[in-house]
């Protein structure tokens, strides 16, 4: 037995039975194939960012960090093909020194690409789909160690359903982007009453290019967050030395020191979410726009995130507050709340309708059972859909209603995977155990 693997937030782990780092598809092939042989399951884990355990490797363990190179570019198209395991925060150099972009990122560039577009990572953009919709083609190690390609034009069911197939249907080992001529962002910062952010959330989400705000708990005060779509060679204003001293003291070091108090004395964190609250100030700043889409997250937290339709999202956020504020629960992180357009890919949260993303945080010292379990259930009754990596509680019973294509993905994965070699604990409770396979023991 190996040594326990933990996930970055440190909410989950493994000790698998065997744990390989293949460089290529080959390998991956070969360790599939051995460990279906031996009746073990397999998970390939990315950055290790996801709070679910949708990555948890109950025998075999694959590590893609040395299948992580760039395969090809080709910059008159902007199809770009990389290895799986390549992280966000590497790619993205990369692409900008052949002039190019990916068209939208999530708040964090850690994960790898792979692991990303699996779990359905999103960023904010009424405009803007997933990641995932950003995948052109997919090549995947297949239960029987058979590697497949697919896209909009071969095995097009696989490719609608493999974009977003939280490992379940094989190993993605090699991923093609649609990318973008490189560009920048023009960031602008403003605190803005609650009230006011909630009458103007369409037309602020609407009228810019990409819209999100953060909205702290015990507090009247939200952080909106504005960003404008320029050419690259606009001349560029990074952060300053000052702002990023602030960014510390509200998501940094300084916030780690408030949350530890927080949690040795409970009753000082209403004041602690409302001082980060007036921490924040009006700021605009510009820079390529991978450097401005994530941000650091130095500060560990235990997450959840559920997709409502964006019509529901000013009701939603008001019962999750007057929840807070009824059961004297002691929240110090933000709600953070973004939006996206409908898409096509079967198990995609957004699938078919505009999302609006609230997302829910707490301390990973402190309690967050309750404050997780009303949010889940508040936004449930609004037909919320969960992120795919991040903390619920939900069943295939549960989620099968809120997804049209709910069968069809388990269709497919019965169909390419019937023993479960795939499977985990996680997904024999979203998606249901396949006919052919046993269950996994937790």
């Amino acid at each position: 037995m190996t040594s326990a693997w933990r996930n970055w937030a440190g909410n989950e782990q493994a000790r698998p039975v065997r744990v390989l780092h293949p460089a290529d598809t080959a390998e991956v092939a070969d360790a599939v194939r051995t460990a279906a042989g031996e009746g073990h399951r397999v998970k390939a884990i990315g950055a290790g960012h996801s709070f679910s355990p949708v990555a948890v490797a109950p025998d075999v363990q694959l590590r893609l960090d040395r299948l992580a190179g760039l395969r090809s570019v080709d910059r008159g198209t902007g199809l770009v093909t990389v290895d799986a395991g390549m992280p966000l925060w590497r790619l993205n150099p990369l692409l900008a020194e052949h002039g190019l972009a990916m068209e939208i990122l999530g708040d964090i560039d850690r994960q790898t690409v792979s692991g990303a577009v699996s779990t359905g990572t999103h960023g904010s953009g009424t405009r803007f789909g997933g990641i995932a919709t950003q995948l052109r083609g997919l090549e995947l190690v297949l239960a029987d160690g058979s590697v497949a390609t697919c896209s909009p034009d071969e095995r097009p069911e696989l490719f609608a359903a493999a974009r977003v197939g939280l490992g379940a249907l094989g190993v993605i080992t090699a991923v093609t982007l649609q990318c973008v001529p490189l560009f920048a962002l023009h960031a602008h910062d403003a605190a803005m009453p609650v009230s006011e952010t909630f009458g103007r959330i369409h037309e602020l989400a609407d009228t810019n290019d990409h819209f999100e705000f953060f909205w702290f708990p015990h507090s009247t005060t939200t952080l909106t967050r504005r960003f404008r779509r320029t050419p690259a060679d606009t001349p560029l204003k990074p952060i300053g030395a000052f702002a990023r001293r602030l960014d510390e003291t509200v998501s940094g070091p300084g916030f780690e020191g408030l949350n530890r108090i927080g949690t040795r004395f409970p009753g000082v964190v209403p004041p602690i979410t409302r001082f980060a609250a007036r921490a924040m100030s009006t700021r605009e700043w510009s820079d390529l726009s991978y450097r401005i889409f994530a941000s650091p997250r130095d500060v560990r937290f235990h997450e959840g995130e559920f997709a409502v339709p964006r019509e529901h999202a000013v009701d939603a956020l008001r019962e999750i507050g007057r929840w807070i504020d009824t059961h004297d629960a002691k929240v110090s992180f933000p709600l953070e709340v973004r939006f996206a357009a409908p898409d096509d890919i079967w198990l995609s949260t957004a699938y078919d309708r505009a999302s609006c993303y609230i997302a829910f945080h707490q301390y990973h010292r402190m309690a967050y059972d309750a404050y997780f379990r009303a949010c889940e259930s508040i936004l449930g009754s609004y037909g919320g859909r969960p992120h795919w990596g991040k903390m619920h509680g939900l069943d295939a019973e549960a989620l099968r209603p809120r997804y049209a294509r709910f069968d069809d993905f388990t269709a497919l994965r019965d169909a390419v995977d019937p023993s479960g070699v795939f499977a985990n604990a996680y997904l024999d409770r979203v998606l249901g155990v396949a006919p052919g396979a046993k269950p996994v023991t937790p």
